[in-house]
This record gives structure tokens, C-alpha cells and sequence, in this order.
């Protein structure tokens, strides 16, 4: 990989380390929708894996991993099933379809986190809703290489504390991530980085930007930057979908 790419691939994470720094989120989302205007989707989701996990590995840790595992397991165990086991095609197989997926998901995602529209309560829901959530997660994850649609917003609508939604996303988003990885390996699209350093500066970038995030957080509006985010997303989304049709 030559010095430029890596610079150039480093500061996208350390950009996006930031980002999950300051709201919890949104790593996954910004480095596919950056790396995946500049490489084929399965490679950005390859670079993705690593410091996905090591980041929502950190996040997983707090006081209510028991009753959120007993809560939310039927999910996340479809949504890694949907995931490996997927019959639409996926990353490393049709390019430009998980390209137009994709854009398609950074717009859905970007529109839905601008309007912010009123969510109903599904705590008292059947366990029936998240399952299809999982499933519908799995699928788009495995086209995609973003795991955030419909995850996200079904998780917000269970009336979680901050720390618990938290915790929350960083379950559900680990689970999310090793299964990708299995269906990356299993298309012989597994990450590739032959270098060390490589390997050592992107990390490296992600935790650097996942510092300043967390330590300007108190400084910084989370639902201002969140906009600004989206609006991101919703730039990049839309670029990439006039590109791809």
C-alpha cells in the first residue's frame, strides 16, 4: 500500500474516530461512505473491521451488559445469521450494486437523523420486532458493510437510559462487525494489509480521534455535531448514488 493511501486512509479514521469519540456512533458509517468513494466497497469494509472492533469492543464495557444481552440477544444472534448467511448479493460480488446500496442507506440514515422524526415506544413490544430488525440489519449489513439501519433507530425506541443505549450500540455493533468479518472471509474478501505499520497507524488514527472526540465531548454539542454528521452523510450518499446510476 503506498505511503499516500495510508495517510490519506488514517486521517479518514482518525476523523471518524472522532465523530464515535463525541456521539458513541458513526464510525462505520463515515469511514465506508469516505473509503468506499475511493476503493471497492469490500475492501473499505475490510480496512473497517479492525478498528470497528477494537472501538465498539471498549463501548461494550458498563454495568448493564447482563440485562441488555438478556434483553436484545434474539437480534443480534438474526441479525450475525442474516449477516454471514445472506442470499442478496454482498460486498465483494456486485461492486457497483453494494455502491448504490450504500449510498442509498447514507441517505436513509442521514434523512431520518436530520428530521429526527418522534419515535414510538417499543419497550413493552414483542421480542418478534427486534428479530425483524436483526434480520433487516443483517441483510443491509452484509450488502453494505454499515450496520446502523434499521438497528439504530429500534434500539431508540426502547426507552434506554444514555449509558444503556450506549452500551447498546457498542453490543450490537461488535456482533455486527465479527459477523461481517466471517462474510468478508468467507467471498475471499478478508482484509488484506500485508504491513505492520499500516495495520499500526490506522489504529493508531482511530484511537487518537476517539481521545479528542471523548475529551472535547463536554465542550461540544452532541446533537450539533450529530446534524453536521448527517448532513455528511447525506452529501456523500447522494454523490455516490449519482455516480453508481
Amino acid at each position: 500500500m503506498e505511503e499516500n493511501s495510508v495517510i490519506l486512509i488514517s486521517a479518514v479514521f482518525l476523523v471518524a474516530g472522532f465523530g464515535k469519540g463525541v456521539t458513541g456512533m458513526g464510525l462505520p458509517t463515515f469511514s465506508m461512505a469516505l473509503l468506499g468513494m475511493m476503493m471497492p466497497t469490500a475492501a473499505a469494509a475490510a480496512l473497517m473491521i479492525l478498528p470497528s472492533l477494537a472501538t465498539n469492543l471498549a463501548q461494550c464495557m458498563g454495568p448493564n451488559f447482563r440485562s441488555l444481552v438478556r434483553r436484545f440477544w434474539p437480534m443480534w444472534l438474526v441479525m450475525a445469521l442474516a449477516t454471514i448467511f445472506s442470499p442478496f448479493p454482498g460486498l465483494g460480488a456486485a461492486d457497483n450494486l453494494s455502491r448504490v446500496a450504500l449510498g442509498a442507506i447514507l441517505v436513509a440514515y442521514a434523512v431520518w437523523g436530520l428530521v429526527r422524526p418522534s419515535l414510538p415506544d417499543l419497550s413493552q413490544g414483542a421480542r418478534f420486532h427486534g428479530v425483524v430488525a436483526g434480520a433487516v440489519t443483517g441483510i443491509v449489513t452484509a450488502t453494505t458493510g454499515v450496520f446502523v439501519m434499521p438497528m439504530v433507530p429500534y434500539l431508540q425506541c426502547q426507552q434506554l437510559q444514555k449509558d444503556e443505549l450506549i452500551q447498546a450500540l457498542g453490543l450490537g455493533f461488535t456482533v455486527a462487525t465479527i459477523a461481517l468479518a466471517i462474510r468478508l472471509g468467507s467471498v475471499g474478501a478478508a482484509p488484506r494489509v500485508a504491513d505492520t505499520w499500516v495495520v499500526a497507524a490506522i489504529l493508531l488514527a482511530v484511537f487518537v480521534g476517539l481521545w479528542a472526540g471523548t475529551a472535547l465531548r463536554k465542550y461540544l454539542s452532541p446533537l450539533v455535531f450529530q446534524r453536521l454528521l448527517y448532513g455528511v452523510f447525506l452529501f456523500l450518499g447522494s454523490i455516490m448514488l449519482w455516480r453508481s446510476v
